[in-house]
């Protein structure tokens, strides 16, 4: 697809992966709406990138209706949904909690599903449109403290293939990109960003990734896209 004057929403992009997703996009001529909990975090990027903004809680489901039609309205339509907003929880498995479950998958799996749904008679009505679902190599593989995060990318992974299955007759694309570690403020209290590490992957790298499979002409779709550090563990 042309990007230029693509109509874009990232859901959790006033921080880390999504804001560089957003910088990268506008750069390349979208038209992008971010969103966020932090009212005035979501001002202050949207301001200092050049898009649009609307603050609200993914998780929140009865606001989810209202939220989607603002958000068409403010970008005149939609034509690509990526769906960043996330959190993680990691408890070891004697420590986890039902509450545990709740936390992660209101936000990981059921808002994103719940908003995904809200947004889904726009792309029906146009015949196109693409949906990126950003996930995580975690739900390629757990790790130890990973039972609650990665089962939640492990059900994102199985709605990315579902929805595939039901969308692409609708011309409709649905990816999903796998990320592995990034320094980024994610699951940090005081949502500080973590310095950059030379031999870890970057947003901006992620990003980058974001923009090729969303470049790719209609006809052609990237179903999952995994992108590992080459050498993670740095100098040996």
């Amino acid at each position: 697809m042309n990007l230029n004057d693509a109509k874009i929403l990232i859901t959790g992009g006033s921080s880390g992966l999504g804001k560089a997703m957003a910088e990268v996009l506008v750069e390349a001529g979208a038209k992008v709406l971010i969103t966020g909990r932090n009212a005035k975090k979501v001002a202050e990027v949207a301001q200092q990138i050049g898009c649009l903004g609307l603050p609200f809680d993914i998780s929140d489901y009865q606001a989810l209706p209202n939220k989607a039609a603002e958000s068409i309205e403010k970008l005149g339509g939609i034509d690509v949904l990526i769906n960043n907003a996330g959190i993680g929880e990691f408890p070891l498995l004697g420590e986890i909690t039902l509450e545990h479950f709740e936390r992660v998958f209101s936000t990981n799996v059921f808002g994103l599903t719940l908003f995904t749904q809200e947004l889904l008679p726009h792309f029906k009505t146009q015949q196109r449109g693409s949906i990126i679902n950003i996930a995580s190599t975690a739900a390629l593989k757990g790790f130890a403290r990973g039972s609650i995060y990665a089962a939640s990318k492990f059900a994102l992974r199985a709605l990315t293939q579902c929805w595939q299955a039901e969308l692409r007759p609708l011309n409709i694309r649905v990816m999903q990109i796998n990320p592995s570690e990034v320094p980024t403020a994610f699951n940090q209290a005081d949502r500080i960003e973590k310095p950059t590490v030379d031999y870890k992957l970057t947003p901006t790298e992620i990003a980058h990734s974001i923009k090729a499979v969303l470049e790719m002409d209609d006809r052609g779709m990237v179903p999952e896209l995994s992108v590992w550090a080459t050498n993670p563990w740095g100098a040996q």
